[in-house]
């Protein structure tokens, strides 16, 4: 990009309309130039070559919904774009116009008055929605592993009461059974495995009973529809293992954090980056999640400590993180968690442990730095090499080779 051009545009972004105002200072007064375009490819070309006969050097526009993307990605090669929020510039009731509200965007950047959105680049967009397509997918097998047990209570059968997980290798084998008209609960109960099988009294009485032709029809459904979504997040998978394959080191530190896993490490970075560049401090990347206490103050008097709502996905998977790091044995954060106990509640000291996560991630992924258990697992190496096994088997079943990273860990927590 030219350096030397130092015009401001603002764009109102619509559905089908951006109305773009040019604001240059002409003796210390600004003036302005407006024009419409349309949203289509050929349209945001037209705007690029008409921004730059304009001498442009930076765009401001409204993340309006997701038709700002398409304007985004088509200008983010030739000018220094910023982002912001609608309602930081939103009008005032009655006074709402396209061409003024563009004008307004342009003249409060050009006074520092407006917070910038965080995007990031092509490479880590595209991490994004793989992520992010997991995320829903697993909801969505949520969704339908309910449907299915609403289904089960309709013919009485209890089996969700005995199994922990229906989609488990047991639970599956049984609701086949149970697709298919089988009636016969010793042969049902005879698909019970591992410690499961310490349970057949409560599996036959959880199994007696029978579901109508309508409703194995819904089962059959429901189960097609998790094997299609099971598959598409193994595609996902193996994606996301080839698209970060050049920062296998990266996910291999994030691992070796109590709680994450090797797809919690890849939702890290797909979010985070590499290196974290764009957040300066631990504090403000977990003010940019939403895990660090809220301040609604006036007068002297703090009315509440709410945090603010950040980035959901983040939050989720810290919050994720923060309860597993709780649970683990002989770590800090599970040492930090009984600490806080009996001062906050269960929730709140989670959440702290969650707030304390924020800040290791943003410092390992800024700093470049390895994480060190300080908790009493450093007097326990079998602690260590029971997780770094784990890792090893979890690189392995998503294709990516971290076999000499993970044993020189190994060898280190010997």
């Amino acid at each position: 990009m030219d350096t030397t051009r130092r015009q401001i545009a603002g764009i109102d972004v619509h559905k089908k309309m951006l109305a773009v105002v040019v604001r240059r200072e002409t003796d210390g007064k600004p003036e302005y130039q407006k024009r419409k375009f349309g949203t289509t490819h050929r349209e945001i070309l037209s705007l690029a070559a008409w921004l730059q006969h304009e001498q442009v050097g930076q765009v401001v526009m409204e993340s309006t919904a997701q038709y700002w993307r398409p304007v985004w990605y088509g200008l983010e090669a030739h000018f220094q774009l910023h982002l912001s929020h609608p309602l930081q510039t939103r009008a005032p009731r009655g006074r709402k116009r396209d061409f003024r509200d563009a004008q307004r965007l342009a003249d409060r950047w050009r006074a520092g008055d407006l917070e910038e959105s965080y995007i990031p680049g092509a490479e880590q967009r595209s991490w994004r929605w793989l992520t992010r397509a997991r995320v829903h997918m697993k909801c969505k097998m949520g969704v339908i592993r309910n449907q299915i047990e609403g289904l089960l209570e309709q013919g009485g059968i209890k089996v969700t009461s005995v199994v922990s997980d229906v989609f488990g290798v047991s639970g599956w084998a049984m609701l086949e059974r149970i697709a298919k008209g089988e009636t016969d609960v010793e042969a049902m109960a005879a698909e019970a495995r591992g410690a499961l099988r310490k349970k057949k009294t409560q599996l036959k009485e959880a199994l007696v009973g029978k579901l109508d032709p309508i409703y194995r029809l819904l089962l059959r459904q429901h189960m097609e529809q998790v094997q299609l979504l099971v598959e598409q997040v193994a595609e996902i998978n193996q994606a996301l293992a080839v698209a970060m394959q050049a920062h296998t080191s990266t996910l291999h530190r994030l691992s070796k954090l109590p709680g994450v896993d090797l797809y919690g490490a890849q939702d890290l970075l797909a979010e985070i980056g590499p290196t974290a560049e764009a957040f300066p401090s631990g504090e403000q990347f977990a003010s940019w999640v939403g895990v660090c206490p809220g301040s609604q103050e006036s007068a002297g008097v703090c009315y509440s400590r709410r945090s603010p709502k950040g980035n959901r996905y983040l939050r989720r998977l810290l919050c994720q993180i923060g309860w597993a790091a709780a649970r683990t044995k002989e770590t800090f954060f599970a040492g930090l968690f009984a600490r806080l106990s009996p001062k906050l509640s269960g929730k709140g000291a989670a959440w702290a442990v969650a707030h304390r996560i924020a800040k290791v991630v943003w410092l390992m992924l800024h700093k470049g730095v390895e994480y060190k258990e300080h908790g009493t697992a450093v007097a326990n190496p079998r602690t260590l090499r029971r997780k770094l096994s784990k890792l090893l088997r979890e690189f392995d079943r998503a294709g990516i080779d971290a076999k000499s990273l993970l044993e020189q860990s190994m060898i280190a927590a010997v």
